[in-house]
């Protein structure tokens, strides 16, 4: 008999032991997987967001993204956009507004003011999206999901909104604008209720006394140039402003911001592998132990030592080969679990996923639990192949 039939028949053996170990190695490789999730979750996710809208490329007036606003963000927009490696610039404005409801308290918003030509940074769920400033014959706003069912608002509705930009925000006078749809937009927070007006509209909501000024360009590159080379472009252009590629943004916050989950997540598959080996190197030692007479008596009937050290290697690889295939629908439904968990925190966007799959995690995985498979079948292969026939017979007999 071939060595992993025999290796399954010795397992069958000892249905309760086998079982235990199966259940060990599920639980083990179902942690060891979300941990290979979340190291690169995060990481994924935040660039599935960057680029979610074709825009590629950031511009801002310094080198932390977050800071003083662009001085005459029109001029540098257009500068931008004759760019030959540039296909297309939106310029936001971001700030905060109350919603006048027609009953109750007002409800605080977060407020971003776009001008945009042919990408948007949002998707339209419902209606349709903002007209152009000079074409619109009143002003027009989207609310998001979180908005529209806190003031029961839909496509055709009225909402009032009061600038919350300034400290002095009594004195600025509410504005009335016609909601013409319900957007996603791709960083809000869960529970954050935001609103989209035009660039102008938020100078004026904002009573701005800078208002050609913006906190951030979104760029689009073409594609026979690809970002590298528009965010070059840009460079060279406007010397004054700091343009960034979504990748050069990933590596940074992958370097900084994320190093904390990468950490974490290293430490615990590096936990979760040792206890894995752990657990199948004592069931294997013990059911070795068990079996010393039978499998010196095999030796004397003809079994040779490469074929007694095989079926170890067998029982070990069909114990964490059948908890390994367990792991993965347990660890899937676990990431899932844990990923609503973590994104209940505060300003994590509802958009980013920490546990998001990946091929290579798979790979990964199948490695680990791989190599676990054999190292944990080391010690017993050895106690086989150094068994010594005569006295362990001697002694079987005696006993």
């Amino acid at each position: 008999m071939k060595a992993l039939p025999f290796a399954w028949r010795s397992l069958l053996r000892q249905p309760a032991r086998s079982l235990l170990g199966v259940l060990g190695v599920a639980a083990v490789g179902a942690l060891l997987f979300d941990m290979l999730l979340l190291s690169r979750g995060l990481v994924v996710s935040f660039r599935e967001l960057l680029g979610a809208f074709g825009f590629d490329v950031r511009v801002s007036a310094s080198e932390a993204l977050v800071g003083p606003r662009i001085a005459r963000a029109g001029a540098a927009a257009t500068a931008i956009a004759a760019l030959p490696e540039v296909t297309d610039v939106a310029t936001l404005r971001f700030g905060l507004a109350e919603a006048q409801p027609p009953q109750g308290q007002p409800l605080e918003i977060a407020l971003l003011g776009a001008e945009a030509r042919a990408r948007r940074p949002w998707s339209i769920l419902q209606g349709r999206d903002l007209g152009a400033p000079d074409q619109a014959e009143e002003r027009e706003a989207l609310v998001n999901q979180t908005l529209a069912r806190e003031l029961r608002l839909a496509p055709g509705a009225r909402l009032k909104l009061r600038g919350a930009c300034a400290a002095d925000r009594a004195a600025l006078p509410a504005l009335e604008f016609h909601v013409v749809g319900i957007a996603l937009f791709p960083f809000e927070t869960r529970g954050q209720s935001t609103a989209a007006v035009t660039l102008r509209d938020v100078l004026r909501i904002c009573g701005a006394d800078d208002p050609d000024r913006a906190d951030l360009l979104l760029v689009a590159s073409r594609e026979n140039a690809g970002p590298d080379a528009a965010a070059a472009a840009i460079r060279k252009a406007r010397p004054d402003l700091h343009a960034f590629t979504n990748e050069q943004i990933v590596a940074r916050f992958q370097r900084l911001e994320f190093s904390y989950f990468r950490q974490i997540s290293a430490v615990l598959a590096t936990l979760t592998s040792f206890f894995g080996f752990l657990l199948i190197s004592v069931l294997l030692t013990v059911s070795v132990n068990q079996r010393l007479g039978e499998i010196a008596a095999l030796r004397a009937l003809g079994f040779s030592q490469r074929r007694v050290v095989a079926d170890v290697l067998c029982q070990s690889a069909l114990l964490v080969g059948s908890g390994g295939l367990l792991a993965l629908p347990l660890g899937i439904a676990l990431a899932s679990f844990l990923d609503r968990l973590l994104k209940e925190m505060p300003e994590v966007p509802a958009r980013v996923h920490f546990f998001v799959f990946e091929p290579r995690a798979l790979g990964l995985h199948l490695l680990l639990l791989a190599l676990t498979a054999v190292a944990a079948a080391l010690y017993p292969m050895r106690l086989v192949a150094r068994l010594p026939i005569a006295t362990t017979l001697r002694n079987e007999i005696v006993s």
